[in-house]
């Protein structure tokens, strides 16, 4: 197994830890899981750029708008 073949490992690891941590009540933490989840994002595009599984690829970039879009919401203060 070649270094790129072993992205996947990591990246399932930190796509674990993210979703354990997003699912926190503390702000700090979930903004931790949204920050990690990026970093997956790219793990998993490495990978599937090199193994070529382009929907894959799809998936992570917008799961990575997704992301991003629920770290801003997450740092806005709250209207509720």
């Amino acid at each position: 197994m070649n270094w790129i073949d072993a992205i996947q490992w990591p990246a399932m690891v930190v796509t674990v830890i993210a979703a354990w941590l997003i699912a926190s009540q503390r702000k700090f933490k979930r903004n931790w899981a949204f920050w990690l989840f990026l970093l997956s994002n790219v793990l998993w595009i490495a990978w599937g750029a090199h193994d070529r599984a382009y929907a894959l690829i799809f998936l992570q970039l917008c799961l990575a708008f997704l992301n991003t879009r629920g770290a801003i919401k997450n740092r806005a203060p709250s209207s509720k």
